[in-house]
């Protein structure tokens, strides 16, 4: 009867160390914008300066579904993202390019996307845009291809309220309207050649 007396008490007092320490310790969660965007060691602070520096502002932006319905319904969900938007001033059109994109010197997917000015297939049907994303192997959907829509919001945006941000796997992420119109030498915002940190491989 000692044996499974002992084993009770081992693991009572294991249950114990595990309840005190698991509160210590702190979980990484999905929405932590600084552990999700600058997840190559980064330093946040530079990542922001270095945007300003160049001629943008940083939009710190939250991901809402059902942003084709009146604003009361959208869902907000978990987590936030910072952007880089460069406006241009002749024509006031807009680019946006997630902080830690424009900031890594490595490679990206969508720094790649934006350089190879892959041509817009002839399939696309419906918002050409998205759809660009989608042949180029990114997503801007929010719960799939439905009329729910959805979007990174800036609320105090009047302009780009919900922006169609197109994210790759690797997690790198410039607007859809921006690369789809790149796509066609027209530039946007401002010409990314410049300020991204990770130069064009394909111009040498």
């Amino acid at each position: 009867m000692k044996r499974p007396l002992v084993a009770l008490m081992m693991l009572i007092c294991i249950a114990l160390a595990v309840a005190v320490i698991l509160p210590a310790a702190r979980p990484v969660e999905a929405g932590n914008t600084k552990l999700a965007q600058l997840e190559d060691g980064a330093d946040s602070g530079k990542a922001e300066a270095y945007c300003v520096k160049k001629g943008g502002e940083v939009d710190v932006r939250a991901p809402y579904f059902n942003t084709n319905a009146d604003p009361k319904s959208w869902l907000r969900l978990s987590g936030d993202r910072e952007f880089c938007k460069f406006t241009l001033k002749k024509d006031g059109s807009r680019i946006h390019v997630l902080l830690s994109t424009l900031y890594t010197d490595k490679p990206t997917m969508a720094a790649l996307a934006y350089y190879a000015k892959v041509p817009l297939g002839g399939s696309c049907n419906g918002n050409p845009a998205s759809c660009y994303c989608s042949q180029l192997g990114g997503s801007d959907l929010f719960g799939g291809i439905n009329l729910n829509g959805g979007g990174w919001v800036m609320k105090s945006d009047p302009i780009d309220t919900s922006l169609e941000a197109c994210i790759f796997p690797d997690m790198s992420t410039i607007d859809s309207w921006g690369l789809a119109y790149h796509s066609f030498d027209i530039i946007r915002g401002k010409n990314l050649a410049k300020v991204l940190r990770y130069k064009n491989p394909y111009a040498q």
